[in-house]
């Protein structure tokens, strides 16, 4: 293996626009290729260093995923379940019908949210921070937000289409933190504590920081197109309240932690060390694609073409629309700082890239970065 390329890849874009850079690749369990450039503190010029904590934000959701797929194990729920029988509040949804005439009414769901719905982005929401409901519930508790609030505060909007129609990027993980913290009886973070990261001894994940953690929170940039130059972009922007844990894009991790998770995926559910947080078979059924003949024309992202979307990840299904060197199963998702993950049992590849700029340049690092590691492997 020569890793070379990676390297001067990280370098590349970090004397572009990305302020840092770090890349963890791991096979067959053992660290292959790691390495970092760029400065975490751009005015400091302090360079980044390694366990610096960063937003995960969006690669939360395969963690919220894996919960929700543990309760699926446990026979505590099934995929086909209406969300409503743990949920009551998604009892009557009411769904928005744009008019003839350019108006906007608002009839019953016909269908009812599932499990499933939640799972693979089916079930009508918005990703509307903004949204009336939201803003009234921060409101009334007094900033907090609890995440069961959040979902009470979120099933009074009218849904964007009939549940299991469409596919829509939007709040369905949250609502399935929701869910998890309903149907379990632990808060979603001790859920998440106790279930997943402390087995896989992930110090350093979790939705709230100690004092000492948040010294190593590295600074956020947003690049300034007009100066060019990136500008400090400090804040948790999707924290909508300080008690909510978000399950689509809440955690905050380190590189050497988050690897400790994705690897176990990599290895079909279970860690080098043994502690199993999925079946083989649960694995599986994340990385299938569950996008049907009403749903597939919605997932169109121009970087993830040739890939489908499974529950909660995206995964390949067809090397000739994605022009990826990766092999079909390779599975995984990002975050909005533009963080990225490759999932990969057939090759027995784990992949974290990690940087912290909101205006992150997703479409051209991203399939760039997994054709390098593919071509180093060779």
């Amino acid at each position: 293996m020569n890793f070379a390329p990676l390297s001067r890849f990280i370098d590349q874009i970090t004397a572009w626009r990305i302020p840092w850079a770090e890349v963890h690749v791991m096979h067959r369990n053992e660290t292959v290729f790691r390495y970092r450039a760029g400065y975490a503190d751009l005015e400091a010029k302090t360079a980044i260093e390694e366990d610096k904590l960063i937003y995960l934000y969006s690669l939360t959701k395969i963690v919220t995923c894996t919960a929700a797929l543990q309760l699926v194990e446990k026979g505590t729920i099934l995929l086909g379940d209406p969300i409503s029988a743990y949920l009551p509040e998604f009892s009557e949804m009411t769904v928005r019908k744009e008019q003839s005439d350019g108006g906007v009414t608002t009839e019953l769901a016909e269908r009812p949210i599932t499990v499933r719905d939640l799972l693979a982005m089916t079930a009508g929401f918005s990703y509307d921070f903004a949204a009336p409901s939201l803003r009234e519930a921060i409101t009334s508790t007094n900033g907090l937000l609890p995440t069961r609030e959040f979902a009470r505060a979120l099933a009074k909007e009218p849904l964007l289409f009939e549940p299991g129609t469409r596919w829509n990027y939007s709040f369905c993980h949250d609502v399935l933190a929701a869910l998890v913290e309903a149907v379990d009886g632990r808060r979603f973070s001790t859920y998440i504590r106790e279930e997943i990261t402390g087995p896989l001894g992930m110090r350093d994940t979790g939705f709230f920081l100690t004092d000492e953690q948040h010294s190593r929170l590295v600074p956020q940039y947003i690049f300034n197109d007009e100066l060019g130059k990136a500008d400090r972009f400090d804040g948790d922007w999707y924290r909508l309240g300080t008690e909510l844990e978000s399950g689509g894009g809440g955690l905050l991790s380190t590189v050497s932690d988050y690897s400790l998770f994705l690897n176990a995926l990599t290895n079909c559910g279970t860690s080098p060390e043994g502690v199993r947080i999925l079946s083989a078979a649960s694995v599986e059924l994340m990385r299938t694609n569950h996008l049907t003949e009403l749903t597939r024309s919605d997932y169109n992202w121009e970087h993830h073409a040739g890939y489908g979307y499974g529950l909660g990840v995206r995964t390949h299904i067809s090397k000739a629309s994605s022009g990826s060197l990766s092999p079909l199963g390779e599975f995984g998702w990002s975050g909005a700082a533009g963080s990225y993950a490759i999932i990969d049992p057939e090759s027995q590849l784990t992949v974290m890239y990690a940087q912290h700029l909101i205006n992150n340049q997703e479409p051209y690092v991203h399939p760039r970065l997994r054709n390098i590691v593919y071509s180093c492997l060779s």
